[in-house]
């Protein structure tokens, strides 16, 4: 028989019945699950940009019941003026808007329409016409407004329910019929691009460098001569 320093230590020690011997995986999934930090609780999720937009209309529409305009408020012009925005924040008011102007635009008449997201001039002018009756100019932002004759005449509602009941057609029977509502030259869009800046509002003189434009708003654009009925009239 072999001596006993030349057996295998293996054959000398059997294996303890005891011990298992486990997998790479379970031996990763014990570490991992050791090292992980306790997680923290979630904040909440702050509202999206679109819902505060949302909140915040809902808020100055229901101010704008509770502080009507009233009917007796006139300003210069004399045709029709409709003040409302293009853009798409807040859905309704867009869709309020689109709705107004195609019931305007279905008579052929001429329309004053001023975009407030196009030119914020109008946005300040709409502010001094209602807050020189009303003390609450949240009411203002509400959209659309619309005027004819010199008189204030209403929003959305108020245009759709004389549209049904015929006395919007009674309010500008007397206005000149135009041939179309919409405008080549402008795309009806109601504004171009400022020709002597190109659309910059800057303009550049050696003596004085750049200076800002004084024929076109902030946005480098100026009303459409071929659709606008003041500068019509002017021409």
């Amino acid at each position: 028989m072999w001596p006993d320093w030349l057996r295998s230590p293996s054959r000398g020690h059997p294996r303890s019945k005891s011990f298992s011997c486990s997998s790479f995986k379970d031996i990763q999934s014990i570490v991992t699950e050791d090292s992980e930090p306790e997680s923290e609780p979630r904040s909440p999720r702050s509202p999206s940009v679109f819902h505060r937009v949302r909140i915040s209309a809902s808020v100055l529409r229901s101010w704008a019941h509770k502080n009507p305009i009233p009917s007796s408020l006139r300003i210069p012009n004399q045709g029709i003026v409709v003040y409302f925005t293009s853009l798409r924040v807040v859905r309704r008011t867009y869709e309020d808007c689109r709705t107004v102007r195609s019931i305007l635009r279905g008579f052929r008449v001429p329309i004053d329409e001023r975009d407030l997201s196009m030119d914020n001039k109008f946005l300040d002018e709409l502010q001094g016409i209602i807050g020189g009756c009303n003390n609450n100019n949240s009411s203002s932002l509400s959209l659309p407004r619309v005027f004819i004759g010199g008189r204030y005449i209403g929003g959305a509602e108020e245009i759709k329910r004389m549209n049904e009941t015929g006395e919007l057609l009674q309010l500008i029977s007397g206005l000149q019929l135009v041939g179309s509502a919409f405008c080549d030259f402008c795309g009806g869009l109601r504004f171009i691009l400022c020709e002597e800046c190109s659309g910059s509002h800057k303009i550049y003189a050696e003596k004085y460098g750049f200076r800002s434009c004084t024929a076109c708003n902030v946005n480098g654009l100026i009303r459409c001569p071929s659709c606008c009925p003041v500068l019509r009239r002017c021409t």
